[in-house]
């Protein structure tokens, strides 16, 4: 048995007039990410982490901003196909612990259809899944509301 971890990372900035997607759900807000994609910087961060733990390049690699078929794209059309690299390379997710931060909206009575989202397309119990959310206390650009990072670490096992 091979054990592999994995850790993403993913930054957009927010402007008002954007949707905003984290975790497979459009969360109500007056700013969203501005992006080539929807911008959900928690499932970027989510494909990062699984691909570095397949040993596989990053997300850019794989779905570059310079093609036109990927503006605008469901995230979570990205991460179907994160998946289906790791597992074509014979792993299987172990689990996911992701950290949000964004001093607004408070997302807390989100987090659960997130889980439940993202556990579905990953093919995973929600309870190996945690999201969780901090503000930065009004520091650095999130604190300042002008973006919003996302980390993912993830555990996978190979048999």
């Amino acid at each position: 048995m091979k054990i592999k971890t994995g850790i993403g990372i993913d930054v957009h900035p927010l402007a008002e007039g954007r949707a905003l997607w984290l975790g497979g759900i459009k969360i109500e807000h007056e700013k969203g990410c501005v992006a080539y994609s929807d911008g959900d910087v928690l499932i970027h961060a989510i494909c990062d982490a699984l691909l570095g733990a397949a040993g596989l390049n990053d997300i850019g690699s794989y779905f570059p901003d310079t093609d036109p078929a990927y503006k605008g794209i469901d995230s979570k059309i990205l991460l179907q196909r994160v998946v289906n690299m790791v597992e074509h390379k014979g792993y299987t997710i172990g689990n996911i612990d992701c950290v949000i931060c964004l001093q607004r909206p408070k997302i807390k009575m989100y987090v659960l259809d997130m889980r439940r989202c993202l556990a579905e397309i990953l093919g995973m119990e929600v309870d190996d899944l945690t999201i969780k959310a901090t503000t930065t206390e009004h520091l650095g650009f999130e604190g300042r509301e002008e973006g919003v990072s996302a980390y993912a670490t993830v555990l996978m096992i190979k048999l």
